[in-house]
């Protein structure tokens, strides 16, 4: 199992990466959402020139919101810097196109999308449309003058959960990324489904074929519970996202199929909850995703459960029991897991993270 951290990137805190790589964690995800957080590949390049070890990639970028030549470009930029140790994170932006009240990129779209970019990821020419414009071949045309590297390999790692995407995803990634809280059957399904595209495109899934998974933690101490003011404070704003994600599935056909049982009271009183809010109803959108993965407003802090928490798949117990879920969940094919506390707390959060917990895995 490998050890990842999604950060929130704050350009000017740029250090925590070096941090993270001091702390002993594999690898960093830099979250991608213009309407939230800093650039996430200024941020990455900072890391980059200022780490030698840790993996730097987006987490993930969106494709709705850059063409696919720019982020096979920036990518590869950041690549320049951190050569053999940089991936990309792609998705079709369930928050950074929601938080804009827009939809998330297609799955055709999404998969035309990830055939351009491996192709220029791999240095070869390929064939690109603009919109819905027509076909022209397209290459980097100075890769070996020291603007871009395009020689090391940069894994794709795509998020996908719909049959579609998870076929592209097998089609053209190097890995796939997930939430944490997904069973063992639906692991394997989603495998078998991206063998499937795999085999589509004339391609076997390589046994490097990466999965992680995105999650947060918080290590309790003596006499704490998951709600406990520390803890909520540490993982609060991870766990009301999925409270979002929920929101948004509604909002756009009624759909609560997602909604863990286990919160289904939880949910009731949340829509009740949005549907009082001083936002008009055509821009709640902008209300619902304030502070999404980075604070929780204190207005939310009431929706943040145990059972909220253990549905959303949180990483939260005393050591021995947090890496025993680890353990279950690498048994199930997990090769990485990514967790993403908030900001104002994520130092103090990932240290005794990889103290207590790492350090004996």
């Amino acid at each position: 199992m490998k050890f990842g951290v999604t950060v929130v990137p704050r350009i000017s805190d740029w250090k925590l990466f070096v941090d993270l790589e001091a702390m002993g964690y594999d690898a960093a995800w830099a979250a991608d959402s213009q309407m939230l957080y800093s650039d996430a590949y200024a941020t990455l390049a900072l890391a980059a020139a200022n780490t030698t070890r840790i993996r730097l990639g987006t987490g993930v970028s969106v494709a709705g919101v850059r063409l696919a030549p720019v982020t096979a470009h920036s990518i590869a930029t950041i690549n320049k810097l951190a050569p053999g140790r940089t991936f990309l994170g792609i998705g079709t932006g369930h928050t950074a196109m929601r938080v804009m009240g827009k939809d998330p990129v297609r799955a055709r779209e999404f998969r035309e999308y990830l055939r351009v970019l491996r192709a220029l990821l791999h240095g070869q020419e390929v064939d690109y449309a603009l919109g819905d414009g027509e076909k022209t071949d397209i290459r980097f045309l100075h890769p070996d003058r020291g603007f871009i590297d395009v020689e090391h390999p940069v894994p794709i790692y795509v998020a996908a959960d719909g049959p579609l995407a998870l076929k592209s995803a097998g089609a053209y990634g190097d890995g796939r990324v997930c939430s944490h809280n997904q069973t063992r059957t639906r692991l394997q399904k989603s495998l078998e489904t991206m063998r499937e595209g795999a085999r589509g495109v004339g391609r076997t899934l390589p046994d490097t074929f990466h999965t992680a998974a995105l999650s947060y933690a918080c290590v309790l101490q003596p006499g704490e519970s998951p709600t406990s003011d520390r803890v909520i404070d540490e993982v609060g704003s991870m766990a009301a996202a999925t409270l979002h994600y929920w929101w948004e599935l509604y909002l756009k056909d009624g759909d609560t199929s997602t909604v863990a049982q286990r919160c289904l009271n939880l949910w009731d009183e949340y829509l009740a909850f949005t549907e009082k809010m001083e936002t008009p109803a055509a821009k709640r959108y902008q209300q619902v995703h304030y502070g999404h993965c980075a604070f929780l407003p204190p207005e939310e802090r009431r929706f943040i459960t145990e059972d909220l928490i253990r549905s959303t798949g949180g990483l939260v117990g005393p050591p021995d029991e947090i890496i025993a879920m680890l353990r279950e969940r690498e048994a199930m094919g997990l090769n990485e897991i990514t967790l993403l506390p908030a900001m104002d707390t994520a130092r103090r959060n990932l240290e005794e993270f990889a103290d207590k917990v790492i350090a004996r895995y």
